[in-house]
């Protein structure tokens, strides 16, 4: 068996990275930059920390803001207008995934323009030429999409999320910078956080988990189980760590896929516009627990990750309870909801269960499941 393995060319980490933008832009050759950004961190003065390093140098650029949290064909469109008429040659995405995901799919669709009808991006598209040159800039530590080949694009008219895999969206270039984080507010640091644990959990007992992968899921599982409490609080050690923590994750789960936790939130998301972070925090320790009987040790792995001690001398029942356990204290530490009841109708279960099965993550799951049995987990949330 081959197993493939994909990372981005080239990333900064640490305080102050953005710095090195210009020496990027200009050792590459770019002319003009279309800047992807949502427009709160627009108005809250976050994107102007890129901008003004691209002034500084005399760099031009286009900045293009109208993106929702969670994008749609229509931004994308839009977006793909606006870089045709700006005469733009390479893109800065500034933000989260909503930014990232949104350049990802404006510049395949640049370069590969009878991919024009954003659907046809869904799943694994036979895309001929890479992407239109990406540099990431995230602000929330979770998504890692600066180092990972997927984007989720939502289809409002359907009210599902399209999730898109392509080797050719991949930035070129990531700038992890603890600085661009720091105005996260608590919520949105503890969402996205405990996404980039849903990233490394699933990616650890994903069908598609093997040595190399696992070496990046446990080290980020570590990493973000010491460093999220403080990343809410502001702390810069725990904001540092979980810029790395996540990226770490990303490098692995990119390669190898996820499952039911990230088939369940992208429902959500697209029929409520929930936060995708929140949707995973609230149903990961629900799944883990449907999962563990198909997860043989990895669960004595991930309590040990998650700080737990004594995990050695721990029974099969009792390790997997520690693991989910740690993980829903973790939760609860940094405020998330503990169930959907204030999000979820009954009514639209059937839609829900039946959307999660057709997501594209879901065939990663390490146990086969069900439209019933996903109808069953949703109803235990709430």
């Amino acid at each position: 068996m081959v197993n493939r393995f994909i990372l981005n060319e080239t990333s900064y980490h640490g305080a102050g990275a953005i710095e090195n933008i210009a020496d990027e832009v200009k050792g590459r050759g770019f002319q003009k930059a279309f800047v992807c950004s949502d427009p709160d961190l627009v108005n809250f003065g976050v994107t102007k920390k890129v901008l003004d390093v691209l002034e500084k140098n005399n760099l031009a650029y286009e900045l293009y803001s109208n993106i929702k949290p969670n994008p749609t064909i229509e931004n994308v469109q839009t977006g793909v207008e606006a870089f045709k008429n700006a005469g733009t040659d390479y893109l800065i995405a500034i933000g989260g995934g909503s930014s990232m995901d949104t350049a990802k799919a404006i510049g395949i669709i640049i370069n590969n323009p009878e991919f024009a009808d954003v659907r046809s991006l869904e799943g694994v598209a036979d895309t001929k030429n890479k992407s239109v040159p990406i540099l990431a800039v995230p602000t929330t530590a979770g998504t890692a999409a600066e180092v990972t080949i997927n984007y989720v694009i939502t289809d409002a008219e359907k009210n599902r999320k399209m999730v898109c895999v392509d080797p050719h969206d991949i930035p070129v270039v990531a700038f992890i910078d603890s600085d661009m984080m720091s105005s996260m507010p608590k919520g949105l640091t503890a969402a996205t956080g405990m996404d980039a644990l849903t990233h490394a959990i699933e990616g650890y007992i994903t069908a598609g988990a093997w040595e190399l992968s696992d070496m990046f899921h446990l080290k980020a599982i570590e990493i973000i189980a010491r460093s999220l409490r403080g990343a809410v609080e502001n702390d810069p050690e725990g904001r540092e760590g979980m810029a790395l923590g996540q990226y770490v994750a990303g490098m692995g789960f990119s390669n190898v896929g996820l499952g039911l936790v990230h088939s369940m939130a992208h429902p959500l998301g697209a029929l409520y516009d929930t936060p995708h972070g929140v949707a995973n925090a609230i149903i990961l320790p629900t799944v883990m627990a449907y999962n563990a009987e198909a997860t043989g040790e990895k669960y004595r792995d991930i309590a040990k990750a998650m700080g737990v001690e004594g995990t050695e001398n721990m029974t099969q029942e009792e390790y997997r309870k520690a693991a989910v356990d740690a993980v829903q204290k973790l939760s609860i530490d940094v405020g998330i909801p503990a169930d959907l009841k204030e999000i979820v109708k009954e009514e639209d279960i059937p839609f829900l269960a039946q959307s999660a099965y057709d997501d594209a993550c879901r065939p990663g799951n390490p146990k086969e499941t069900s439209v019933e049995e996903i109808t069953q987990l949703y109803k235990d949330l709430i």
